[in-house]
């Protein structure tokens, strides 16, 4: 019986994922537990293993490409077994389709979200619907930088028909199909949503202004759009992606539009970006004047001119905009939630740090020993957790939970983000412990390697921006947590001891807090017992 693989949620915030790599391929005896494929998420990049046995039939999404939880991925059953039903999206008696998924380890008969009706409108026989394809992880929408191919041009299978940028990066699209493009649904810096029409490739001479506007007016976009695996009378051109700089081809018409768009190769834009050369001084000695590679390899700014990036003397307006990553809108998401939900209110200390300073120096002086600030902080939070477990609390819609163990979230900058990796059961960690974990986590995080197990479950937060000399700040709770900690720099200042003003030490502290579940006296009962363990740090050892 064949059985239907497909794309499974592997974090609480995967909405599609993209394949990563493949490791095995059509034809392949697969066995249970065997890795199939690597999938990367909004989070980190995971391994998914097979739960059943039987051969490989069929990819559905090819490496690089993406696709939504739930869609078809892969197809695996008995060697030679017929899979054009499911292909074709049709059910067949003799065949049962099954769903196979990290989180439901029970198979079902797979889902038909993703088919697509297209009763409403026949297309013509040899008529393929190419729409903008998704050419990474996190595209929503691209726009075409250049056609390689223009209305009436004759396209075959492996002709390269646009050059689409993303937000990532601008790639070749190249086209599975032959015939003769018939009509182009954007132009040159146009921008379209993932799903629209792009063009329509078909046999010369047919009339396709019917499709064309059933796409622009939203009428066509559930009839004439296809599925991921196309039924025999509907096709969708799907993408073969390379990225720009493996290959260079002449686009057609002009080196400069009149809203003054500069035509550059993929390469000679990176090229230029890498060494700080502003395009609109440059040259283009490409077809139609187009600016590629030789072009910034050659360039030599005028006398007086100052090579500055995208700076324009003259005070031209200039901008550039990147479209969100799926980090990114899942952090977006979460933090609005959470900002426009919970209440927010904030308490302020700020604490004597001699004493850490000194326990520090003398607990790094131990041989292979090497503990940071922020592993004292982590510690000191979670013990003072345990004895006000209000604020290691959690909020939810019908009930509030006290919790007995202390797991501490660590936010971690990431290039594309932020993450906040766990540190389980910290009070009953060693410093020495807390900075191994934190350390193996932040390395993880930093190389999307990190697990959905290693960021879910936080009953408490802390946010150290000391390292990049900020003295205070405030931050938004990480939901459904009670509480969060701003961590400050360690500020060397004049402070009053004994009556005497004297060179000290002071690091500020915020504390966030949902007022729904911690009440200010709570907070501040909090503060005062994390002053104790921070500024007397050797009582931690007790």
């Amino acid at each position: 019986m064949a059985i239907v693989v497909n794309m499974p949620r592997l974090s609480d915030t995967m909405e599609e994922g993209t394949v990563a790599a493949w490791l095995k391929k059509v034809g392949d005896k697969i066995e249970e537990g065997d890795i199939l494929a690597e999938i990367e998420t909004d989070k980190a990049t995971m391994e998914f293993e097979s739960f059943n046995e039987g051969v490989l039939l069929h990819i559905g999404v090819q490496e690089g490409e993406t696709t939504k939880v739930d869609a078809l991925l892969a197809i695996i059953g008995d060697e030679g077994e017929d899979i054009s039903g499911l292909l074709n999206g049709g059910d067949s008696a003799a065949t049962e389709t099954k769903t196979e998924n990290k989180e439901d380890a029970a198979q079902s008969v797979v889902n038909e979200t993703h088919e697509t009706s297209t009763a409403s409108q026949e297309l013509p026989e040899g008529v393929i619907v190419v729409t903008m394809p998704r050419l990474s992880d996190t595209m929503e929408e691209g726009t075409v930088a250049t056609w390689l191919k223009k209305v009436g041009d004759n396209v075959e299978e492996g002709d390269i028909l646009a050059e689409i940028e993303t937000d990532k990066a601008t790639m070749e699209f190249e086209s599975f199909q032959s015939g003769t493009l018939l009509e182009i649904g954007l132009q040159e810096g146009e921008s379209a949503k993932v799903d629209d029409l792009l063009a329509i490739i078909g046999p010369a001479g047919t009339d396709v202004s019917g499709i064309a506007a059933n796409f622009s007016t939203g009428a066509g976009a559930s009839s004439a759009k296809t599925e991921d695996t196309p039924k025999a009378d509907v096709k969708k051109d799907t993408p073969k992606v390379a990225t720009s700089t493996s290959k260079e081809k002449a686009p057609i018409p002009t080196p400069v539009t009149e809203n003054g768009r500069v035509y550059v190769s993929p390469l000679a834009k990176k090229l230029a970006e890498e060494k700080g050369i502003n395009l609109t001084r440059v040259q283009g000695s490409g077809e139609n004047g187009r600016i590629v590679k030789r072009d910034i390899e050659n360039y030599e700014p005028a006398a007086g001119a100052a090579s500055v990036g995208k700076f324009v003397p003259s005070g031209q307006e200039d901008f550039d905009e990147i479209d969100n990553s799926q980090m990114r809108k899942a952090i977006a998401k979460a933090l609005t939630n959470s900002k426009f939900s919970a209440p927010h209110y904030y308490l302020n200390v700020e604490f004597d740090m001699e004493n850490a300073m000194a326990f520090r120096t003398q607990f790094n002086s131990i041989p292979d020993t090497k503990i940071s600030y922020n592993d004292i902080i982590v510690k000191a939070c979670a013990l003072a957790l345990k004895q006000h477990p209000q604020v290691n609390s959690q909020w939810f819609a019908d009930k509030m939970r006290l919790n007995n163990h202390v797991h501490v979230g660590v936010a971690v900058a990431v290039p594309d983000g932020l993450v906040v990796p766990i540190v389980r059961f910290a009070n009953e960690q060693s410093l020495q412990q807390i900075g191994a974990t934190v350390k193996d986590l932040a390395g993880k995080a930093r190389h999307k390697k990190l697990t959905p197990d290693e960021m879910q479950g936080s009953t408490f937060t802390v946010s150290n921006l000391g390292m990049f000399g900020i003295d205070t700040f405030t931050s938004i709770i990480n939901q459904p947590n009670s509480a969060i900690l701003s961590v400050g720099n360690i500020v060397e200042k004049p402070v009053v001891k004994n009556g005497q003003i004297v060179v000290g030490h002071t690091m500020k502290l915020s504390l966030a807090c949902d007022h729904r579940t911690v009440d200010g006296a709570t907070g501040a009962q909090f503060l005062q017992t994390l002053k104790g363990y921070i500024e007397s740090p050797v009582t931690m050892l007790v």
